[in-house]
C-alpha cells in the first residue's frame, strides 16, 4: 500500500475541484477561440513542414568539354531586321559572324517551326508602336543583303576585272583605260538586290520599324563575347544607309538574357533593362561574371545552369570614329560551382513545434 500512495502522490494531474467542472457561457465563448487558435497554427505548422528551404554549397567547378546556352530576348525600336546581326567570338578562337541557325529576328513574338535540328526563322516586323506589321522567313538574309553582300561584291568585282582583262588582250586597249573600267566597276559594284534593301531599309526607318532578336546560342564553355550590331553590313551599303556611324541608334529593350535554365527564385540582373538613346550614339558593353550553378530539386532532379552578375558601359560616338555602335556582352566563367539544394525539415521537428503550439493554447484557453 505504501508503494501505490507514493505513486498517487506523483500525479501531476489530479482531478479538479466540482466547481471549475461547471459548464457556463463564457467558457464555451473561450473554447470556441481555443479551438479557431489550434486549428490557425496546426495548418500554419502544417504548411510550414511541407515547404521547402534551401541550403547554398560552393566547390570547384570541374566541368569540361560541354557548351554554354545563352537565351537572348532583346528588341531594338530603332533599328530594321534587314541590318541586325548577332555575332560571337570566344578565347579558343571561333568566330561567327551574322548567326541565325537558332536565332530568330521577330517583332514581337514569332511562331517557329522545328524539324530536327533544323529551324525554319521567322522574322517579325514593328511599327513604332510596337505592333507587328509583317511576317518573313529569314532563309538567306540577302543574305540580309549585307553580310554575304561583301563576298558577292568581291565577287561582282572580281567578274568585272576578268572581263576587262580579256577585254583588253582582245582590243589592246592600254593600261589607263583599264584602271578607269576598273574605278567604274568598282562604283557599280552594288548590284540591283542591294539597291532595293537599301530603299527597304531607308524606308522601314521612315516608318519607325524595329526588331526583335531571340533565341539561343550554345557557346564554348570559355570566356568570350557575342554583339548584335551592323557589322554583319558590307561597310558601303552600311554608309549608303546611315550616312556614317553617328546614324546608328543601338536603343535596346533587354527582355530576357540568360545563360540556362531558369530555377525557382533565380534573378536575371538585366532582365527588363532600358537603354534609350535620343539624337546621341554610341556603345553599350556588358561585362558579365558567369557563375556555374546547379539547382538540386526535392525530388532528387538536377537543373544544371548558370547565375551571373553585370557591370555595364556606355561609350559614345566621336565625329571620326571609325568604328560602329554596338551592343556588347562580354562574359567570362567563374571557377566556383554554386550548388543550390532543396531540403524540407524533418518529421520529429514538425512534431515538436506542433505540441509546443497546440499545447500552448489549450494551457493559454484551459
Amino acid at each position: 500500500m505504501g508503494v501505490r500512495q507514493a505513486i498517487k502522490k506523483l500525479d501531476a494531474f489530479p482531478r479538479a475541484e466540482d466547481h471549475l467542472l461547471q459548464k457556463t457561457q463564457s467558457g464555451a465563448i473561450v473554447s470556441i477561440i481555443g479551438l479557431v487558435i489550434m486549428a490557425t497554427l496546426f495548418l500554419h505548422e502544417l504548411r510550414y513542414y511541407l515547404s521547402t528551404y534551401t541550403v547554398h554549397q560552393m566547390s570547384v567547378d570541374l566541368k569540361r568539354g560541354e557548351t554554354l546556352p545563352i537565351h537572348i530576348n532583346m528588341t531594338f525600336p530603332s533599328l530594321p531586321c534587314d541590318v541586325l546581326s548577332v555575332d560571337a567570338i570566344d578565347m579558343s578562337g571561333k568566330h561567327e559572324v551574322d548567326l541565325d541557325t537558332n536565332i530568330w529576328k521577330a517583332y514581337t513574338s514569332a511562331s517557329v517551326l522545328k524539324t530536327g535540328t533544323y529551324h525554319v526563322n521567322i522574322q517579325l516586323r514593328l511599327n513604332s508602336d510596337g505592333y507587328i506589321i509583317g511576317t518573313e522567313f529569314l532563309t538567306d538574309l540577302v543574305e540580309k543583303g549585307s553580310s554575304h553582300d561583301h563576298g558577292h561584291h568581291n565577287h561582282h568585282q572580281s567578274g568585272h576585272k576578268d572581263v576587262h582583262v580579256d577585254h583588253k588582250d582582245e582590243h589592246g586597249d592600254d593600261k589607263e583605260k583599264e584602271e578607269d573600267l576598273k574605278q567604274k566597276s568598282h562604283l557599280q559594284g552594288f548590284n540591283e538586290e542591294t539597291e532595293k534593301m537599301v530603299k527597304k531599309v531607308k524606308q522601314a526607318m521612315a516608318n519607325g520599324e524595329g526588331c526583335r532578336v531571340y533565341g539561343v546560342l550554345d557557346v564554348q564553355r570559355v570566356a568570350g563575347n557575342f554583339h548584335i550590331s551592323v557589322h554583319g553590313l558590307n561597310i558601303f551599303v552600311a554608309q549608303m544607309i546611315f550616312e556614317g556611324s553617328n546614324h546608328v541608334n543601338v536603343s535596346h529593350m533587354i527582355h530576357d538574357l540568360s545563360f540556362g535554365p531558369k530555377y525557382p527564385g533565380i534573378h536575371n540582373p538585366l532582365d527588363d533593362t532600358v537603354r534609350i538613346l535620343r539624337g546621341a550614339s554610341g556603345t553599350f558593353k556588358y561585362y558579365i561574371k558567369i557563375v556555374p550553378t546547379e539547382y538540386k530539386y526535392i525530388s532528387k532532379d538536377v537543373l544544371p545552369t548558370n547565375q551571373f552578375s553585370v557591370t555595364e558601359y556606355f561609350s559614345p560616338m566621336k565625329e571620326f570614329d571609325r568604328s560602329w555602335p554596338a551592343v556588347y556582352f562580354l562574359y567570362d566563367l567563374s571557377p566556383i560551382t554554386v550548388t543550390i539544394r532543396e531540403e524540407r525539415r524533418s518529421f520529429l521537428h514538425f512534431l515538436t513545434r506542433l505540441s509546443a503550439v497546440l499545447g500552448g493554447t489549450f494551457a493559454l484557453t484551459g
